[in-house]
């Protein structure tokens, strides 16, 4: 699979995940990712532009990578995030050019969520 005019651009992020059912259900409820399963240990998703997928084969770990979420609407996707079963690990904050929470999947994955 070559995409000549991606080079050198992220493509597909993996993120570890102890529960598979658990971790399709929260990014669904909390933004509408889809999910292809690829056997009970391995589960793809597309956010509408980028994929990637969630393996039972790494464990979470503290301090890796940050990935940064967009959301038009911060305080609802807060809500959402936390409907969803999300842990809330650092409250909104205000930065140069916008604002920004961060959050824990059921996994224990950090993941941030920003808006203008």
């Amino acid at each position: 699979m070559t995409q000549p005019d991606h080079n050198y651009q992220m493509d597909y992020i993996e993120f570890p995940a102890a529960d598979i059912e658990a971790t399709k259900r929260f990014y669904s409820a909390a933004f509408g990712w889809s999910f292809t399963d690829y056997g009970p240990n391995y589960t793809s998703f597309h956010d509408g532009r980028l994929g990637g997928g969630f393996t039972m084969s790494a464990k979470p770990a503290k301090g890796g990578p940050l990935v940064v979420l967009y959301a038009k609407a911060l305080e609802e996707t807060q809500r959402k995030v936390v409907a969803a079963g999300g842990e809330i690990l650092v409250e909104t904050f205000e930065f140069p050019g916008g604002r920004r929470f961060h959050f824990a999947d059921p996994n224990g994955n950090e993941l941030a969520v920003w808006s203008e």
